[in-house]
């Protein structure tokens, strides 16, 4: 597996925008420092589709989780879309915070055993080192971690250092505004299920992760520069060509995390046609995009997602 594989992650699970959370016997991790750059207003445009039938409309909405500010995308085509719509649905809907960090606590940490550092290959410790250090965060904090919590926390927080930030995420501007206009919110998944995508992982495909996303940390800006550039001009196969690589090496991690998701969402939109009404769903650009994406799910249910131009 490699940072390739990151790229769909950023745009597919959300709980990867799980706060960060320590059992008691661990430090803290302090959290990166943002970059504080003047913000710029720049137009986005991302892709939109539609499925139809006599009586209901849903909208497929790909999002990114971690936005810079001043990325102006909810407008035009989007906001004409959301606003026709009667519910808003997402991955899943966050609970408070400190709920989250209850569930995540439940599966992030191990208080027995080898530590995370001894776990890590002698080769590759450090570059763990390295990282922690460049994020200002404590050498011990990870060390009853499981694998897949470091590798999210540490594929994350050099986002959040380069400006990035889930509070620019279409996420949390969506589920703001749905609650101002007093529209359903609802998830296509807990955030229990979505723990435990991740937390079952065994442990050598948990290791590979945080091994690659240790050996790729410098291209972090590159590579999300380019993913959200793709996005922001609405083209879903550069998003899938720039994501899609890497699959075949990871294909346990890919079939857990996108393939079957996308396909019980499909099911979903299938079974919600059903119901009358207008519904926009917004779930990661990653399973919009490439191959077995929720829209070729689709097709193999004989429904049509039809590109929205605006």
């Amino acid at each position: 597996m490699d940072m390739k594989f990151f790229r769909r992650l950023i745009a597919a699970p959300a709980i990867l925008l799980a706060p960060p959370v320590t059992a008691q016997s661990a430090p803290a991790p302090m959290a990166a420092p943002v970059a504080t750059a003047s913000v710029s207003t720049t137009n986005a445009d991302p892709a939109l589709w539609v499925v139809k039938d006599k009586d209901t409309t849903i909208y497929l909405f790909g999002t990114i989780h971690v936005l810079k500010p001043g990325l102006s995308w909810f407008d035009d085509g989007v906001k004409k879309a959301f606003d026709s719509s009667d519910a808003l649905v997402l991955e899943m809907v966050q609970p408070d915070q400190a709920t989250m960090q209850n569930i995540v606590l439940s599966k992030a940490y191990s208080l027995s055993g080898p530590t995370l550092t001894e776990r890590l290959p002698e080769a590759d410790r450090g570059n763990y080192l390295k990282a922690m250090n460049s994020l200002g965060i404590p050498p011990a904090a990870f060390d009853r971690a499981q694998p897949w919590f470091a590798a999210t926390n540490l594929s994350l927080l050099p986002l959040m250092k380069l400006g990035y930030d889930p509070k620019s995420g279409p996420e949390t501007v969506l589920t703001e505004a749905a609650a101002t206009e007093k529209k359903a919110i609802e998830g296509l998944e807990t955030p229990e299920q979505q723990i435990g995508y991740l937390a079952g992982l065994p442990e050598k495909v948990q290791m590979a992760f945080l091994e690659s996303t240790l050996k790729d940390l410098p291209k972090t800006e590159e590579t999300m520069n380019g993913m959200v550039a793709a996005w922001s001009r609405g083209d879903p196969d550069a998003l899938a060509k720039f994501m899609n690589d890497g699959l075949d090496d990871s294909p346990e991690l890919a079939k857990t995390l996108l393939f079957d998701r996308n396909a019980r969402w499909a099911q979903w939109i299938k079974a919600r046609l059903d119901k009358p009404g207008t519904v926009f769903v917004a779930v990661g650009a990653g399973h919009l995009a490439g191959k077995q994406s929720v829209i070729d799910q689709l097709k193999t249910l004989k429904i049509k997602a039809k590109r929205v131009a605006y």
